[in-house]
């Protein structure tokens, strides 16, 4: 629908009824468009000003640029990863059974013709066809869902409740250099093609103690590879999912201490389940001795076979499967399998999405050392 804001305004309160009380987060429309690189349709950007992000029937979510902080919903990144879903789509809203609502940004140069056209997961899982195409703009294709059923309730989003500050846009990514695209399509395994990849921060953040310090807590030494990337990157998260511990600090989710208690807990878990957890653990022979770990809860580690732990073969052992074979090559080479989309094994998965450009998914976020605290401060 096109036509004046108020009159959109007007349509939408048809619908569901008056915004809920209280003033809507404030919109950056040219920040958000620029942003985007595209401008957003007149009939949206005139009910998101005036409602907010709002749910609709107790079912369905208008989302509109905010960031409710502590991860829980940041508009940037919520529109980054649903765009993944397919060529020229973006997103604008969600439903409680995890379907995305999309506009077709490749149907028209005018994004008040934009059509919406939804993407349902459960359909894809089932193998069906997972889009919905009504092939109505905006307002039209929520009067056609009010037909469908879906209930005239409108609430704020409850995510929202406590947003009063302008959303902004984040810094947009350096485009990948040369460099980068050879290091991620290339032949090359070592930590020279990892750091033409990905950058190293200038200041690697290891923890305030040394490795003589780490050596004494785990009572052996470490493959000179994994203590060369450690001082190459410091603690931190690559792609979201693989989190790499201060390998030098003494808090109980750093390296040493968290090892010690992953032993500790893998032992209690092996005494119960024998045949979930078959693994020996660290400082048993040929103990499993983890150095990172995923956002889901998996391990990745070294089979200490041996006094030598330049021969250690990394493994890892996911939470919601068995355990698989030793991996093959070093934790460089290993690390840049997984990047390029060569290694797929529980704990691991293939990063790439199918209409996303490979590089996009590499990242790397450092963990920062800590800042010294004003005198006279708690």
């Amino acid at each position: 629908m096109s036509g004046a804001p108020q009159d959109a305004v007007t349509a939408f309160a048809a619908l569901f009824g008056p915004p809920p009380r209280g003033p809507a987060i404030p919109v950056d429309w040219d920040a958000v468009e620029e942003w985007l690189g595209l401008r957003l349709p007149a009939d949206y950007k005139a009910v998101a000003t005036a409602y907010g992000p709002v749910d609709l029937g107790e079912h369905l979510w208008i989302q509109t640029p905010y960031g409710a902080g502590d991860g829980a919903f940041d508009y940037g990144h919520w529109v980054a990863e649903s765009r993944r879903a397919a060529p020229g789509v973006l997103p604008f809203g969600s439903t409680r059974t995890s379907a995305t609502l999309f506009w077709d940004t490749t149907a028209s140069d005018d994004p008040d013709a934009w059509p919406v056209v939804l993407h349902d997961p459960q359909e894809e899982r089932k193998g069906g066809d997972p889009w919905r195409r009504p092939g109505t703009t905006l307002l039209p294709t929520l009067a056609r869902l009010v037909d469908e059923g879906l209930r005239r309730t409108l609430a704020r989003s409850a995510l929202a409740e406590d947003v009063t500050s302008t959303w902004t846009p984040p810094p947009r990514r350096p485009a990948p250099t040369p460099e980068q695209r050879a290091a991620l399509t290339g032949g090359g395994t070592g930590l020279d093609t990892l750091t033409a990849l990905v950058p190293p921060p200038a200041e690697p953040y290891l923890g305030g103690r040394d490795w003589e310090w780490t050596y004494d807590q785990l009572g052996t030494t470490l493959p000179s590879a994994y203590v060369r990337f450690m001082e190459t990157y410091g603690g931190g998260v690559w792609c979201d999912w693989l989190r790499f511990p201060l390998p030098r600090g003494a808090d109980r989710y750093d390296f040493a201490p968290w090892a010690e208690w992953y032993a500790d807990n893998y032992r209690s878990l092996r005494a119960d389940y024998p045949e979930f957890h078959p693994l020996a653990a660290w400082p048993e022979p040929r103990g499993f001795l983890t150095f990172a770990s995923t956002v889901d809860g998996d391990q990745l580690g070294w089979l200490a076979d041996g006094d030598d732990p330049e021969t250690w073969p990394l493994a890892i052992d996911p939470r919601h499967a068995r355990v698989g074979p030793p991996l093959t090559g070093t934790l460089t080479e290993v690390l840049l399998a997984w990047l390029r989309g060569e290694l797929a094994v529980e704990g691991l998965p293939r990063l790439a999405y199918p209409h996303g450009d490979p590089i996009d998914r590499v990242t790397y976020e450092p963990r920062k050392a800590p800042q010294d605290r004003p005198v006279g401060r708690s």
